[in-house]
Parts: structure tokens; sequence; C-alpha cells
């Protein structure tokens, strides 16, 4: 499968783990594309003007843009091989709910690291353990979320995966006690390539110093 539009661009923010989704689904893919960085504190106008909830990642192929990254890796699986969804519907509507599920844990990785007072980092603290626990009972066996093939769903895990070599730079640990097969899932994912590649060489020292720079109760604990 080809697509019939040249050139591909994915405009990018350094630290969002959104845009590493679609980076490794074009790694995988082995696509070529040009990175654009751009700063979500400061949105220049052309990227209000393409970006309509004033998000990243988004996606132009030729001229026209793509943005939502479900909505971008979607589109490269139907356009790029190899498939990284299941061809079966059911199973790839599966799938999809779990990347959905990958993105409320997200939610839950910004209200921990966010949260002001230590009741709220306890309780993000266990939600996100939560999370876990019901990933643990859907994972296949295997390297991966499906067993031996890599899949959407593990582009969508594997950026929330490197929120927690942060937190265990900072001493914070406990979230994966009781999810072995999801602690072997998140050392799979890190050593892949497209995973590696994904992210700027100096994301760990940014994602740090974003974090310290938070005013809450992880940043105190990251100072101490």
């Amino acid at each position: 499968m080809t697509d019939t539009m040249s050139g591909l661009t994915l405009v990018s923010h350094a630290l969002c783990p959104y845009v590493q989704r679609a980076a490794i689904a074009l790694i995988e893919k082995e696509v070529g594309f040009e990175r654009r960085w751009v700063d979500l504190a400061d949105k220049p106008d052309w990227f209000r003007a393409i970006s309509p909830l004033g998000k990243t990642p988004v996606l132009v192929v030729g001229e026209v843009p793509v943005f939502e990254s479900a909505v971008i890796c979607d589109y490269l699986d139907e356009v790029h091989a190899p498939r990284l969804h299941p061809e079966a519907p059911l199973a790839r509507a599966r799938h999809r709910a779990w990347i959905a599920f990958a993105s409320a844990t997200l939610d839950d990785i910004w209200g921990f690291y966010s949260a002001r007072d230590d009741a709220t980092y306890d309780a993000k603290h266990a939600a996100i353990r939560a999370k876990f626990i019901q990933a643990e009972a859907a994972l296949e066996g295997g390297s991966y979320f499906a067993g031996a093939r890599f899949s959407l769903v593990d582009a969508a895990f594997a950026p929330v995966f490197r929120y927690f070599d942060a937190f265990e730079r900072a001493g914070v640990a406990g979230f994966f006690d009781a999810t072995p097969r999801v602690r072997a899932w998140r050392a799979a994912l890190a050593a892949r390539p497209s995973v590696i590649a994904a992210a700027a060489p100096d994301y760990p020292e940014r994602l740090d110093d974003f974090l310290r720079a938070r005013h809450s109760a992880l940043s105190r604990r990251m100072a101490a």
C-alpha cells in the first residue's frame, strides 16, 4: 500500500507523548518523514492554521494536515505496510479501545505529576497502579500487547512507560509491583528501535526539567 501524496511532515512538540505514537508508527513502517518542531507555549500562526485543536501531533501529507494521533496512526495503517492493527474487525476494535485506555492512563499520569497536595498525589499513584493491573489481565503473553507482533497499542503505550523512567530517577516507584507482565512489556518496548528513535536524544533531561518546574508534590520530592 502506498500513498499517492508525497512528502510527510510530522509537526511535533519535544515532550508530547502523542507525537511519539505517530513517530513510532512512521518508523515501524519505514516511511520517510521530516520533523517540524513547535513551541506549544508560543503557538505560531502557521500552526494554528493546521491544528484546529491547537495540539500536536499534526501530520502534513503533501499540503493536507491530519490532526489527532489516533487518526494519524489509523491513516498510516491504511496506506502503508506493514499493518499494525489486526485484520479482523473485532480484534481491531479491541486494539483501538486499548489505545483509548493508554490515553486515559496519560490523563492519570498528568494528574499525578501535577498534584499539588500529597492526598491527590497518593490517589493518582493508586489510580495508575490500578490501570496497570487492568492492562496486566489484557496482555496475551509474549513481548508485546498481542504477543510476538508489534501493534499500534504498543506504539500508544511506549510513550506512557517513558514517564516512569523519570519517576524512578526521582526515587518514586511501586507502580508495577503487582504486574510482572506489564514490567516485561515495558522493557521490551524500551528496547524497540522505533521507540528509541521516536523521542529526541535529550528527551530524558527535558522531561526531568519539565517535572521539576511543576511546583507539585512530585517536584518537591525531586528537589529533595
